[in-house]
């Protein structure tokens, strides 16, 4: 078995690859650009995106490496888990080598701590015929099905149960990870054991853009992390590509999502707001940018007061370039601007990005802010950052008041 490292934004030149090798890369990193090496036949150079993670292919294993430490994408990870207790992980990440052995280690960890106050039970409900009446009977099912004659009794109950939806997810993602090339034999013994433990719960496949969402109370909440990293992990794996003869799996994670996932809420948490005066993508809103309601738009960030704007910004880990068009982030934020009738907006940008600066857009008036977070630093470090750019849309969201009523 062959090794193929790569890092992000970072090309590396004439790597050969056989054609199914080079097509089932280039499906399942759709960011990966892959172009023929000049008078090599055979041979490619490969410039990974923002996705990072670890993909298997018949006689190659490819890890895609980040620009920033493992380290910091885990306390990304856990703090959008959960901001008001994440903790750092406890294992050393350098002897774990690459994302995969990493996230299978973290993911460990963190269904052990779930599972430490025994396996979730819950109520699921469920329709069956049965020869006696148990729970309510659906008297229109034992009408149509039955024509009124028993038994069979068509009834519905609610069943006390571990095979509830948190253990399946749970149980997925476990199988998921047993079925990639993990190095480590403790990670591939404790999945094991989470299979064994889960042995009553239904085994799903899981579509990766239709995942469940989980409803948490006090009974649950123990659970999250270990359920919310299985949804990770659920999202970023493929199995199974059939390609020219070439099957392959994969475990991929989209820097771009992590990080506007934290910014937004480690932003939220500073502001000390809510989820509706602070939502994501402006969801619930109506934001667009022509009359005729044609073209919507859904900001990253945005401050609601009701519904009025009071702040709208955008976050990217990667500049982008459409085209040779050199500024689309900032005439993506500018359009923000225009249509929430705001004086500017905010850009946040990992740094390496951009540099901070104020821009004033001639004729229209609008300040487009450009300010960037490192995320090379200590995680105590990075949210002080936050809070800086938290500070900034206060004094932002003052001087708009200012303005509106001058």
């Amino acid at each position: 078995m062959e090794s193929l490292t790569l890092f992000e934004h970072r090309t590396s030149p004439a790597v050969p690859l056989t054609p199914g090798q080079r097509d089932a890369l280039a499906t399942l990193v759709r960011s990966l650009v892959v172009t023929p090496t000049r008078g090599r036949e055979g041979f490619y150079e490969l410039t990974p995106g923002s996705t990072i993670g670890a993909v298997s292919l018949p006689g190659l294993a490819v890890e895609i490496h980040p620009k920033v430490p493992i380290d910091r994408i885990f306390f990304l990870l856990s703090y959008v888990l959960d901001p008001k207790a994440w903790k750092p992980m406890s294992f050393d990440f350098t002897e774990r080598g690459g994302l995969l052995e990493t996230v299978t280690a973290a993911f460990l960890r963190q269904v052990r701590q779930a599972f430490r106050r025994g396996i979730l039970q819950g109520y699921r409900s469920e329709e069956e015929a049965l020869q006696g009446v148990r729970g309510r009977i659906r008297i229109d099912d034992q009408l149509r099905r039955r024509f009124g004659i028993a038994p069979p009794v068509e009834v519905r109950f609610d069943e006390f149960t571990e095979d509830i939806e948190p253990n399946r997810l749970i149980l997925a993602a476990a199988g998921r990870l047993e079925r990639m090339r993990l190095r480590s034999e403790e990670s591939r013994a404790s999945l094991r054991w989470i299979r064994h433990a889960l042995e009553r719960v239904s085994l799903r496949e899981y579509d990766p853009a239709r995942l469940p969402e989980i409803s948490w109370n006090r009974l649950n909440e123990h659970y999250r992390p270990a359920v919310e990293l299985a949804r990770l992990i659920l999202r970023g794996t493929m199995f199974d590509l059939q390609h020219g003869g070439v099957r392959a799996s994969a475990l991929l994670i989209d820097m771009n999502e992590v990080f506007e996932t934290f910014v937004a809420t480690a932003l939220r948490e500073a502001l000390r707001v809510t989820s509706q005066a602070f939502p994501r993508n402006a969801t619930g809103k109506n934001l667009w940018l022509d009359r005729a309601r044609a073209i919507r738009l859904e900001p990253d960030l945005s401050w609601w007061e009701g519904e009025r704007c009071r702040f709208v910004g955008d976050v990217k880990y990667k500049r982008i370039l459409s085209h040779g068009v050199k500024h689309a982030d900032l005439y993506q934020l500018l359009a923000y601007a225009i249509a929430t009738g705001l004086d500017g907006g905010l850009l946040i940008y990992a740094a390496g990005e951009g540099e901070p600066v104020v821009h004033e857009v001639v004729d229209l008036g609008k300040r487009l802010e450009v300010v960037t977070l490192d995320l090379t630093g200590e995680p105590e470090e990075i949210l002080q950052q936050v809070e800086a750019v938290a500070e900034r849309m206060r004094g932002m969201v003052r001087q708009e008041a200012f303005s509106s009523a001058s």
